[in-house]
């Protein structure tokens, strides 16, 4: 992969705001088709999570790329450059759902959640 530009892995800055932007579209989403509250208890604080893998699953399997990724320039890729494809999303999502698969990197800055699946965020 090219160390920079196009085709470069995505940096962490651009994907720490592309996850924030789609976690507050979550939220709006949650809190306008489930009648999600910010600070809700009990299961209906999940209700922006359920959003956020439906979301991610649908449109890094379909576009590669969810809203915050592509506002922020990145797509979600196969390790060889092809689209990710449905069950890399799935893969990908389940294991950035749990959360701590994504916060362990490797040298390259590569989350675990994207080891697993195969899958690379890079810049477009």
């Amino acid at each position: 992969m090219p160390a920079g530009g196009p085709g470069s892995l995505a940096g962490f800055g651009r994907r720490l705001v592309a996850i924030l932007v789609d976690w507050l579209v979550c939220d709006v989403i949650a809190a306008g088709i489930m009648g999600y509250r910010l600070g809700e208890r009990g299961l209906g604080s999940f209700k922006p999570l359920v959003i956020f893998v439906l979301m991610n699953v649908l449109l890094v399997g379909t576009l590669g790329s969810t809203m915050g990724h592509r506002l922020l320039g990145l797509r979600v890729v196969r390790v060889g450059g092809a689209n990710a494809g449905p069950l890399p999303a799935l893969i990908r999502t389940i294991l950035l759902a749990l959360v701590i698969p994504a916060v362990i990197w490797d040298s390259d800055t590569r989350g675990f959640h994207d080891k697993l699946a195969g899958t690379v965020l890079v810049r477009i």
